[in-house]
């Protein structure tokens, strides 16, 4: 199986040895590089990404657009005035009265500007019992929620007078305060829960709260590297809070993940009676290797979102990238430098009880799990039956994903009609559609007052209106100074997406050329909520196969060099994929067909959010890794030790089951709780994830991984001649082995 001595180094091992010895030297290069990182990001500051990078297409020249001429849009709010039933119209003078009203109360708060009477702009709807007061906040459009509250109690005083008709606000400004009030504090809880749901979890693996703890620091030392270094990236790939939130969640996962692989392995082979020094080596060459291997694949992963070309994607692509670069660094380093400083003292802090049961346990067992043990046995007593019922179930979990429906979700499906303001919003659409989510067409020409360009202006809004793409009023706004125009178009269709979809089409492809198409040296590209949600899905149509091909792609050339093995590879990238699919199958089976809803709040909302589908496939392909490559380096470590594939099988699944399964249990809880926000996209992400990491934990893992090998037998390790020519990765991870040179250094050292 290969020379020993000479494969043993490999640079796990060698940077574990390197940190064993130079251990405060280790502990202080990385509170170094976590001070500077931090120092630098702070001084560098954190460049986010702007509305014009968000997309490509329409949408993006629209905005370049805006930028360049320097114009700043103001939030613009809007008050619904409508008869609550009987037969009060607009034209009656009760109406009128609340209108006035209205009217003169939000221009009394002095924060607004430009408010316009719905009798100036004919915002009166078809039946006559609705009508629109229009204005727009004073000052910076991105902090208009912080200034808006005046101007909500005016409306508000405005309903308590005239209670026979149904008088509400709605508008950016508005919205935004009512979910920063309503869920601004949502994802902070589920990021500040999910560091001591992760800690308590390791409490009860370890037993002792000093181990507990250390997995934890790692991560949150990673996570704050991190953080540092994204503010000096941002300055060449913008960053987002989303990207944070991401890079949060994988930092946490696997800073956590590849800790407690390390620490496992090493009180495994100190309670099998070896010395500190031997223990951490043979730590750092099999779990330490394994890390590396399973930390590369898993930002090659990430990687995958950089080729989608959507900068938000990006920018979390990156993010997580770094994060786990920086914990995979921080394990094989400070990690054994911390281990050999503590010593014994890492069993400090011992919960009396649950080391009691720990010890009575692995004295019985001898620290193999005895639920694997009997699964295991039945598994390889009859293989192919087990890979037929395990399979054959993961297929049908991932069916239902074959109807799978995609799309932005409407407000009241991303929140509900909890909150008054949605219901709002649908009162506005049914009145007004498209009326609260206009196109934008935004109007450039060397001269926006020339008699041929308002020609086209006016025949544009005239055409929008006879083609069927609008119901009107078209409001057409000139910016002279910078010739341009805004054309404000409401979507025939409103808040359904398909139908505004449709009408959206007919202005980009019908009426646009007929009128402003046909004036030299104008531009007129059409933007706004479904504009922009047409343009995302789009690109991102475009980029699936990309990604999908380079994650595929590298994950299987990382597998094949790491294991020297064609057969390896292939299964795992095959199981990996049952693993997305079946996580697939649950998402559409809950958020779209509403099976079992109601135990998540996801009621009615009956599609998966767009950008969800890939975001997944990337992080599920790198997590799923992690735990694929630790067994199977225990499975191959037992094999190089001299014992059959089928015993090495059986070793492999069952020592490594604990670490697994505790690992599982703390990802499937920290992104459980993210499946407990409020907002469906979010709980969608959660439920997504922890679905997915507990098939693979389990089913995968448990079930199917050693029924397959077991299936496949001596063929686990077939590599065809013509690639023995590939690099080779592997290294020999014989515990005995590695004591011997563990022993023979030590031996040169004292000059024996």
């Amino acid at each position: 199986m290969g020379n020993g001595d000479s494969r043993v180094r490999g640079i796990a091992a060698r940077a574990g040895g390197w940190s064993a010895r130079h251990r405060w030297a280790a502990v202080g290069i990385w509170v170094l590089f976590v001070v500077l990182a931090m120092g630098l990001g702070s001084a560098a500051g954190r460049v986010d990404v702007k509305e014009s990078d968000q997309l490509k297409g329409e949408t993006h020249t629209a905005a370049k657009i805006i930028e360049d001429a320097g114009i700043k849009e103001p939030a613009s709010e809007t008050v619904l005035i409508q008869a609550k039933g009987g037969r009060l119209k607009a034209t009656d003078a009760e109406f009128k009265s609340a209108v006035d009203a209205v009217v003169k109360a939000v221009d009394g708060t002095g924060k607004v500007t430009d408010v316009k009477s719905p009798y100036v702009t004919n915002t009166i709807s078809k039946d006559g019992r609705s009508a629109l007061v229009q204005f727009d906040m004073r000052g910076d459009s991105e902090t208009a929620y912080e200034r808006v509250e005046p101007v909500l109690k005016a409306v508000a005083g405005a309903q308590k007078e005239h209670g026979t008709l149904r008088i509400e606000e709605i508008g950016s400004a508005s919205m935004n305060k009512t979910f920063k009030d309503a869920f601004g504090d949502d994802f902070k809880k589920a990021e500040l829960s999910a560091v001591p749901v992760a800690l308590g979890i390791l409490l009860i693996a370890f037993g002792a709260l000093v181990a507990a703890l250390l997995p934890v620091a790692l991560a949150i030392t990673a996570i704050m590297a991190t953080m540092g270094l994204m503010g000096v990236v941002s300055h060449v790939m913008p960053m987002s809070d989303t990207a944070n939130s991401v890079m949060l969640l994988v930092g946490l996962a696997v800073g956590v993940d590849y800790c407690l692989f390390y620490l496992r392995r090493e009180r495994e082979e100190r309670a099998a009676g070896r010395d500190a020094q031997t223990a951490l080596q043979i730590a750092a060459a099999t779990s330490g290797r394994a890390i590396v291997v399973s930390g590369i694949t898993v930002c090659v992963a990430m990687a995958g979102m950089l080729f989608t070309g959507l900068v938000t994607f990006q920018g979390m692509g990156l993010a997580s990238l770094i994060v786990v670069a920086v914990a995979m660094v921080g394990s094989v380093t400070v990690l054994p430098a911390l281990l050999s400083l503590l010593g014994e003292r890492v069993e400090k802090g011992r919960i009396p009880f649950l080391r009691k049961a720990m010890e009575r346990r692995a004295a019985r067992t001898g620290g193999e799990s005895r639920f694997w043990t009997a699964v295991l046995r039945g598994v390889l007593a009859k293989p192919l039956v087990s890979v037929l019922v395990a399979a054959g179930a993961l297929l049908a979990i991932a069916a239902p994903a074959l109807g799978m429906k995609t799309q932005n979700l409407t407000l009241d499906q991303e929140f509900g009609d909890s909150l008054p303001i949605v219901q709002t919003y649908n009162r506005v659409n049914d009145a007004f559609p498209g009326g609260s989510d206009p196109a934008e067409v935004v109007v450039k020409a060397k001269d926006i007052n020339a008699p041929e360009v308002k020609s086209a202006l006016a025949d544009f809004k005239a055409r929008a209106i006879s083609s069927g793409a609008s119901r009107g009023p078209v409001e057409i706004k000139l910016h002279d100074a910078q010739n341009i125009a805004y054309v404000y178009v409401p979507l025939v269709g409103g808040s359904d997406l398909d139908k505004a979809g449709a009408s959206l089409e007919k202005l980009r492809d019908e009426v646009r050329p007929a009128t402003l198409g046909k004036v030299d040296g104008v531009q007129a590209p059409i933007t706004g909520q479904v504009a922009g949600s047409q343009d995302f899905n789009d690109q991102l149509g475009g980029a699936v196969l990309p990604v999908f091909a380079f994650v595929v792609v590298f994950a299987f050339l990382l597998m094949l060099l790491s294991f020297r093995s064609l057969t390896v590879a292939i299964t795992s990238i095959l199981l990996n994929l049952l693993s997305v699919g079946a996580a697939y199958g649950i998402l559409v089976a809950v958020f779209q067909h509403g099976w079992g809803a109601s135990l998540v709040g996801a009621e009615g909302v009956g599609a998966i959010i767009t950008w969800l589908p890939l975001f997944l496939f990337v992080i599920l392909f790198g997590l799923s890794m992690d735990y694929h490559v630790f067994v199977v380096s225990r499975i191959r470590e037992a094999r190089l030790r001299g014992r059959t594939t089928r015993d090495a099988i059986q070793h492999g699944v069952v020592t490594t089951a604990g670490v697994v399964t505790s690992a599982a249990v703390i990802m499937v809880a920290v992104f459980a709780i993210f499946g407990t926000l409020s907002m469906q996209s979010m709980k969608q992400m959660g439920v997504g994830l922890a679905a997915a990491v507990l098939i693979d934990a389990t089913i995968i893992r448990g079930v199917l991984l050693p029924a397959v090998m077991a299936l496949l037998g001596e063929r686990n390790w077939y590599l065809p001649r013509w690639l023995h020519r590939l690099p080779d990765l592997t290294h020999d991870e014989s515990a005995e082995v590695i004591t011997h040179s563990v022993r023979r250094d030590e031996g040169e050292r004292l000059g024996v």
